[in-house]
Order: C-alpha cells, then sequence, then structure tokens
C-alpha cells in the first residue's frame, strides 16, 4: 500500500518542497495550509491532494484530518517568526501568533494524527524547528522561546512513544532562504535581504531532502534530531560574508 505523507505550510518554502520531493519518491501526498490558491497549484503541478489547514484553528485541524485515511508521515513545518524586539519592547500578540502556530500548531496536528500513525505500523514524525531552538539570540526572545518549546514537545513525545511504532524527529535549520525573513520582517523585502546578504543560505530543498532521507530510514533507526547550517553560518548569528 502507498503510504500517505501530510505537510503542513505547504504552501511555500520548505513545506513546497517537501511535498515536491516526496511525491518524487512515490508517497502520497496530502498538503495543507491557510494560502489554498497556492497549495492547489502546488497539488496540481506533483499530484497531492490539496487541504485547506490552519494550524491555529482547532476546527480546521480536526476538519483535515477528518479527510485522511491514513497517515504514515507527518511533516510538522508550519509556523515562523514574527520580528525582531527586544524582550523590553516585545509585543505580545506576535509571542502569541508564535506560540499558536509553531507550539500548538505542532501540538494539534500531532495529538490528532497519533492514532493513525500508530496504526500504519511505521509511523514517522518530522517536526521543525531551529536553530533559534539551540541557541537564543539577541532579538528574537519570541521565536527562541517558541522552538525551544517544540523542541521540548518533540523530546518528550519520543520518550512516550518507546515502544510504539512511531519515530520522531527534529531538524533544525539554520539560514534558509525562503519567505520566512519577508514574514518576520512583515512584508519589508528589502530589510529581508540583508539576513542572506553577501553569503550562501541553504534552500528549501536542502531541508526537503533531510527530510525524505530520515524517512527513508530504515524502521527500527530514528533520527532524533539534526542541526543543518549553510556552510558560511557557524551559530545563530556568526555569519560568514564575502
Amino acid at each position: 500500500m502507498t503510504r500517505t505523507a501530510v505537510v503542513t505550510g505547504a504552501s511555500s518554502g520548505i513545506g513546497a518542497a517537501t511535498a515536491r520531493q516526496l511525491a518524487e519518491q512515490g508517497w502520497d501526498v496530502v498538503i495543507g495550509a491557510r494560502r489554498v490558491d497556492r497549495l492547489q497549484a502546488l497539488a496540481d503541478e506533483i499530484g497531492a491532494r490539496a487541504l485547506p489547514l490552519d494550524v491555529t484553528d482547532q476546527a480546521s485541524v480536526d476538519a483535515f484530518c477528518a479527510e485522511l485515511e491514513r497517515c504514515d508521515l507527518l511533516v510538522n513545518n508550519a509556523g515562523g517568526a514574527l520580528g525582531a524586539a527586544s524582550i523590553a519592547e516585545s509585543d505580545d500578540a506576535e509571542w502569541q501568533a508564535m506560540f499558536d502556530s509553531n507550539v500548538l500548531g505542532t501540538l494539534r496536528m500531532t495529538r490528532a494524527l497519533l492514532p493513525k500513525l500508530i496504526a500504519s505500523g511505521d509511523g514517522i514524525v518530522v517536526n521543525i524547528g531551529s536553530i533559534a531552538a539551540r541557541e537564543p539570540y539577541r532579538g528574537g526572545g519570541g521565536y527562541n522561546a517558541a522552538k525551544h518549546a517544540v523542541a521540548a514537545l518533540t523530546r518528550v513525545l519520543r520518550i512516550e512513544l518507546l515502544g510504539q511504532p512511531v519515530r520522531v524527529t527534529e531538524i533544525d535549520p539554520g539560514l534558509v532562504q525562503t519567505e520566512f525573513a519577508t514574514v518576520r520582517f512583515g512584508g519589508d523585502e528589502e530589510k529581508a535581504a540583508k539576513v542572506y546578504e553577501g553569503m550562501t543560505p541553504m534552500r528549501g530543498e536542502d531541508i526537503a531532502e533531510a527530510i525524505v532521507w530520515v524517512a527513508s530510514r530504515p524502521s527500527h533507526v530514528n533520527i532524533d534530531t539534526m542541526l543543518m547550517l549553510a556552510r558560511d553560518q557557524t551559530s545563530a548569528q556568526v555569519v560568514h560574508r564575502s
């Protein structure tokens, strides 16, 4: 039977690249995101099934998951950062939005699909974290806190599922040139471009390749965590720029 992969936040970036590569590998791919027009265009291109999904809304998650007959792989990719304010100048709404998408979104999707993942006999959960989950940095308080929470959630899930036929992985990327910085800076393309100026960042396709590799390991092998950085980056805020 063809295995089913679910990818959240799949309308662009890492999510879209992951959906494309999984489809190429023969998975039955179901993609979810809020931008349904972009989602459907991708689905038509790669032969996937597109369903509207807002991971911050429990009703949306329930409706999405009710459409699935099975789930063998869940890629929790939906999330992102908002702003770069200091703790002293932080915005409650930005913090709330980051926790709702990154943390509670991951919780909602995992909780809803866990019975299907277990029933598959070889389920896999891949949570997309960030170097921000490992290394706090100036101006990243809200995103650091959210991704640290995702890391803790992932580790607890791994512990709680020990003995069950489900593998759990956290992949933590550094700088990846997607819409991430543009969203973080409220659509300011010039400010977003400076994040990657003078260096070669990773692409969404690079992270997607790692996800596909994790999902292709033998069932007795669990890749617990993976930190992925561009050659030009050694830590959250140490980047070589030419």
